[in-house]
């Protein structure tokens, strides 16, 4: 089978960019593994994204806005950001901004299930060919051409193959790019709460000096936790009974929704940094976790993920009279209108996690007045939150 461009990975930044191409005289196949579950859509996912207004506008354009619950999606009107030292803070605030609200609080597997309805409809208009659940298992490079063998032996043929396989992603191995990467020794743990008082549209985040934590609205009176740990604290939360970790998390976060109980059980992933060396080359391009990976103190890493894609489907959009979509020097035009917004938010939360992950004193005096200098200063609060809000 040929097709122009083929997506490997059909999690939300590779269905985006099929929907993105759709209408465009384009053959588009994607390749997922794993179909979307959809068996227990009535209780709270436990991972959930902070959508930015940039990130919003985009899946309206796509269709998949359109087609969200809106009693599961929460909007995010102010942001309040503490320091280790109880004292230091950081507001900021939708009205502020010129803006409705600062970010939507919405599920995975929402999101997951509006943009693959939307795929699915596509799919019935012969727009975009779904392989699901298919598994890449080689892959030819040739001149003009990609050639892609899934498991049950049929052979895929594209003029441009996008990596969309995230953090471990087997296509970007397969082309032998290389990565820089550690890990931060932290480990996330996610979990779900009922609120004794309304949190009022508020993201609450403490930078604590045993990690970061996060409470993020959802609907009604409830939050999903972010409580980015150190290993053996995590290890420690994550063995506690749910009263005692509901418990633990009230006290951290200063009972500022008053008692809290757990209504999903905690989970736990690792924490660390993966920058790709090169976005593309001849035949390839990487988007979303497969080109880079972030810590999640800023709540940023799936609209940077969404902007790759956004970037990638106007350059293809916008090719003008070069049919091939697969061409290098067509690919470094997406490289290097992407390089630019990645690094900053790559150095940012970087630099953010090793300055509050250090016990030194007057490091800790250093950062903590640098959260109340920031607030006092609205232009700078305003330029931290520019990329936030794209």
């Amino acid at each position: 089978m040929i097709f122009d461009i083929i997506i490997v990975g059909g999690g939300l930044a590779g269905a985006s960019l099929a929907l993105a191409l759709k209408n465009q005289n384009l053959k588009i196949g994607l390749i997922e593994s794993r179909p979307s579950d959809q068996s227990d859509n009535t209780g709270w996912d436990s991972r959930v994204y902070a959508i930015s207004p940039g990130s919003a506008g985009f899946l309206q354009e796509l269709g998949v806005w359109g087609l969200l619950d809106r009693t599961r999606m929460t909007p995010v009107y102010d942001m309040a950001v503490f320091g280790d030292d109880n004292t230091s803070h950081l507001d900021f605030g939708a009205y502020d901004c010129g803006l409705p609200e600062l970010a939507w609080i919405i599920e995975n597997r929402q999101l997951q299930a509006a943009a693959w309805g939307e795929l699915e409809s596509g799919q019935t208009r012969g727009e975009v060919t779904l392989f699901c659940p298919a598994q890449c298992v080689g892959i030819e490079w040739k001149e003009s051409s990609v050639v892609l063998q899934l498991n049950d032996n049929r052979l895929l043929e594209a003029a441009l193959v996008v990596a969309a396989d995230g953090i471990h992603s087997w296509v970007r191995q397969q082309a032998q790019i290389a990565v820089s990467q550690h890990l931060y020794r932290q480990i996330g743990v996610v979990a779900n709460f009922s609120t004794e008082r309304p949190h009022r549209h508020i993201a609450h985040q403490w930078f604590r000096r045993d990690g970061v934590l996060a409470l993020l609205p959802l609907p009604e009176k409830r939050v999903s936790m972010v409580w980015s740990a150190n290993e053996d604290e995590a290890e420690r939360l994550l063995g506690l009974g749910g009263e005692a970790l509901s418990g633990e998390v009230a006290t951290a976060s200063g009972n500022v929704l008053g008692r809290l109980e757990m209504i999903t059980a905690p989970v736990a992933f690792p924490l660390g940094f993966m920058h790709a060396a090169k976005l593309v080359q001849s035949r390839l391009a990487l988007i979303g976790d497969a080109a880079h990976g972030i810590h999640p103190l800023a709540g940023q890493g799936i609209n940077l993920g969404l902007r790759d894609v956004r970037e990638l489907a106007k350059m293809i959009i916008a090719r003008g009279l070069q049919e091939d979509c697969g061409d290098y020097f067509l690919l470094r035009r997406y490289e290097r209108a992407r390089k630019e917004d990645i690094l900053a938010m790559e150095l940012a939360t970087d630099g953010l996690q090793k300055l509050f992950n250090n016990s030194h004193p007057t490091l800790s005096r250093l950062r903590n007045l640098g959260l109340d200098m920031t607030n006092r200063l609205p232009w700078v609060k305003n330029r931290l939150m520019q990329h936030a809000l794209d």
